[in-house]
C-alpha cells in the first residue's frame, strides 16, 4: 500500500502557539484593526470575532468587507517580536516526524514568514517536502484558508494524489469536519488543546475524526 501524505496543521499542533503567539496575535489584529478602519477597541473585538466566526479567518472578512490588503495585514499582524524565545514544541513529538514515512507537508494559515521562523526555532523544516502558507490558498485569485473545502481538494489535485491518500493532523476540528467530507483522513492532535476541567466536546471524538492522539509518535 502506498504511504499516505501527511498534512501537518503547525500552531498548537508542531508546537504551543497559544504560549508562544495567539495572545500577542489577537492584541496585533486588534489594534491593526482600529487603525485602519478607524473604529473603538471594543468593535475591533467583536468585529475580529465575528469575521472568524463566518469565514474561519478575520483576514477574509476585512479583504471582503474593508478593502484590506492581505499581504499588508499579514505583516504588520505577524511581526511578533520576541516569539524566537516563547516557541516550545515537543522533542519527542518531533523526533518522531523524521521516522514517520510518506511524503509530509505543512498546512497553516499563517503567512510564510511567520511558520519560517517557527520552524526555525524547531529545527524540524527540513523533515517536510514542503510549506503551504495562507498565501498558497487561492482559488479564483482569492484567499481560501481552511477550512474552504474547495481548496484542500484543489491542494491534493496539485500534489498528485486523491483526497483519500491525504491525512490532516489538526487540532482545530472544522477543519478536519472539511477534510472528511472531501475523502480526507483526519487526526485530532491534543497536546497543546487547552480546556476546561470536565468541558463540554473536548474529551469526545466527532464521527468526522478517524484518530484522536496526544503524541505525534501514535502516527507511526
Amino acid at each position: 500500500m502506498a504511504h499516505p501524505v501527511w498534512l501537518f496543521d503547525l500552531d498548537d499542533t508542531l508546537h504551543d502557539a497559544t504560549h508562544a503567539a495567539m495572545g500577542e496575535l489577537r492584541v496585533a489584529m486588534g489594534e491593526y484593526i482600529v487603525r485602519h478602519l478607524g473604529i473603538t477597541p471594543a468593535q475591533s473585538d467583536v468585529l475580529r470575532r465575528r469575521y472568524w466566526l463566518r469565514y474561519g479567518a478575520t483576514l477574509l472578512g476585512l479583504v471582503r468587507h474593508h478593502g484590506v490588503q492581505a499581504a499588508h495585514f499579514l505583516h504588520h499582524t505577524h511581526a511578533l517580536p520576541g516569539l524566537e524565545q516563547r516557541v516550545r514544541g515537543h522533542a519527542a513529538d518531533l523526533a518522531a516526524l523524521a521516522r514517520l514515512r510518506g511524503r509530509k507537508y505543512i498546512l497553516t494559515n499563517a503567512p510564510a514568514a511567520y511558520a519560517a521562523r517557527v520552524l526555525g526555532v524547531l529545527g524540524i523544516a527540513h523533515l517536510f517536502d514542503g510549506l503551504l502558507s495562507i498565501e498558497d490558498m487561492r482559488m479564483f485569485g482569492e484567499l481560501r484558508p481552511k477550512p474552504d473545502a474547495r481548496m484542500l481538494r484543489a491542494l491534493a489535485a496539485r500534489l498528485r494524489v486523491p483526497p483519500s491518500r491525504c491525512v490532516l493532523v489538526e487540532d482545530t476540528l472544522v477543519h478536519q469536519k472539511a477534510a472528511h467530507r472531501i475523502g480526507m483522513h483526519t487526526v485530532w492532535m491534543q497536546r497543546w488543546l487547552r480546556t476546561a476541567p470536565g468541558g463540554p466536546g473536548h474529551c469526545r471524538r466527532p464521527a468526522y475524526v478517524d484518530r484522536r492522539i496526544r503524541h505525534l509518535r501514535q502516527l507511526g
